[in-house]
């Protein structure tokens, strides 16, 4: 049985027993702590797309609980997310939560049931294969399953991990949460064993974007899903020549598995030797693309390239900021093209500054680019290392300071994630082919992000693709021609 059919199996299951089809169990379940600002933090976490909020308060006043739990059932209720009780069935009671957690000592699935109504969703928290089947044949609706990884939110006695995961995977049919030191850097090797779900406690709460930890935590699970896989949004200007801009992003997406929109920002006339001229489109008519396909396509990354006016820029940070779910953005800040024209207005710095990159969950700046963004010049890898982390002070997520203008034998790119340096090397080719690859780059990663990789993994992967683009670039036109989509996209998938 496949996996795909298997979890809609599990996921009939559960609306047949709880009456209501839009309560499975999926995607990212987040359990809370008892640090302070709780609301505003699960608030932020659920413009993320946090699915189900399992409240746990220890030792805290009753009364204390149930004013503070009645404050998150509201805010749960307001963005259509679960609300789960942690162990104690009174207060689930008066609460009236969604739902019940049991650990292994909390009482019975029968007895939980009778108190709360037959619609109310039950999980019990298991660690091995008979506690699995056991939860199964007692009545309950999902299970928790764990700890995957040691975590230092509560003592961990069992960690049958991922591989204990595999094991009673096929065993039962209820949805699995798994638990236990779940972050963005792990979670695929868990929705990869079988989980439909992850709950994740410091790595959403303790963050400091916790709307980013968890729409990265968000992505990884469309690694299960067919192909074409994950949608990718691209807002930038169109190349006449094919080789960069939106033509370039659709090609890369097209043809790395994902499906790809678009929203034009400027038109241009231009070929392998320059841009001959541009034509800007109105901000509101850019605003009309982007509403028109947001309301409409179920979007899972946004990649941004030549945005060209403040207007644009300010209009496009306001529509990205109102969303009511996070959406990954992967901006690329096109300044000026392959050869050599200005593609952003020049008082549009200050502004996509300000208003667009601390949006960016990936700033993906070429050594001019970054130059520019900073006001300063950047020869070394230890001074792109320091821009990277400079440009993360200014709010971008991630930063990713692409070396293509070095010399050297090696191509070097450098991600800052936050807290770790990333490298990645490339042999470096000496072409004139090279029109278009800050585009291509940038639209790979947004579609291996769209597909479920992490950061670093989507990052490695569109290094290669990009790497081979330019190796296998064919002679076309004269002056910088295009890079080889089709062929490095077929050696890439091998």
């Amino acid at each position: 049985m496949s996996t795909q059919t298997r979890s809609s199996l599990r996921l009939v299951q559960l609306s047949a027993k709880t009456n209501a089809a839009d309560r499975s169990i999926a995607g990212v379940y987040l359990i809370t702590d008892q640090h302070e600002n709780l609301l505003e933090r699960v608030r932020r976490a659920m413009h993320g797309g946090v699915q189900t909020v399992q409240y746990r308060a220890k030792e805290k006043p009753y009364e204390a609980c149930l004013e503070e739990g009645a404050a998150l059932k509201r805010l749960c209720a307001a963005h259509g997310v679960l609300f789960i009780v942690n162990d104690d069935v009174r207060l689930a009671r008066e609460l009236d939560a969604d739902g019940l957690h049991l650990g292994q000592q909390d009482g019975s699935v029968a007895a939980a049931r009778e108190l709360l109504g037959p619609d109310k969703i039950i999980g019990v928290s298991t660690h091995n294969q008979e506690e699995a089947r056991t939860a199964e044949e007692q009545g309950a609706d999902y299970l928790g399953f764990g700890a995957m990884y040691p975590t230092g939110s509560k003592a961990v006695t069992q960690i049958p991990g991922t591989a204990g995961l595999t094991a009673i995977r096929d065993k039962v049919r209820l949805p699995i949460v798994a638990i236990g030191g779940i972050s963005p850097s792990n979670a695929c090797r868990v929705i990869d064993a079988g989980a439909d779900a992850v709950a994740v406690i410091s790595s959403v709460l303790s963050a400091s974007c916790p709307d980013q930890a968890v729409a990265e935590l968000r992505l990884l699970f469309n690694r299960t899903l067919p192909f074409p896989r994950g949608t990718v949004l691209t807002v930038a200007g169109s190349d006449s020549s094919g080789g960069a801009g939106i033509q370039a992003d659709l090609k890369t997406v097209t043809l790395l598995g994902s499906y790809g929109a678009s929203v034009l920002t400027a038109l241009t006339a231009q070929n392998t030797r320059g841009v001959q001229s541009i034509h800007g489109l109105p901000p509101s008519f850019v605003k009309d693309q982007l509403n028109a396909v947001l309301s409409d396509l179920p979007v899972d990354v946004i990649k941004t390239g030549m945005l060209h006016t403040p207007a644009i820029i300010d209009m496009l940070a306001e529509q990205l900021a109102d969303q009511p779910r996070l959406v990954p953005t992967v901006v690329d800040p096109v300044m000026v093209a392959t050869g050599g024209t200005h593609l952003l207005e020049r008082d549009a710095v200050a502004i996509f500054i300000r208003d667009l990159l601390p949006q960016a969950y990936l700033l993906t700046p070429n050594l001019p680019e970054t130059e520019r963004l900073l006001n300063r010049r950047i020869t070394t890898l230890a001074e792109m290392e320091q821009a990277a982390r400079d440009l993360h002070a200014l709010g971008a997520a991630n930063v990713l300071v692409k070396g293509g203008h070095l010399t050297g034998s090696e191509a070097h790119d450098i991600l800052f994630d936050g807290s770790t340096i990333h490298r990645f090397n490339a042999e470096r080719i000496f072409t004139s082919a090279t029109h278009g690859t800050g585009c291509t780059f940038a639209s790979a990663i947004a579609s291996f992000l769209a597909q479920g990789e992490p950061l670093v993994e989507a990052v490695r992967r569109a290094k290669q693709f990009i790497t081979a683009a330019i190796r296998l670039a064919r002679p076309l036109g004269k002056g910088h021609g295009p890079v080889n989509h089709y062929l490095a996209a077929k050696e890439t998938d091998q």
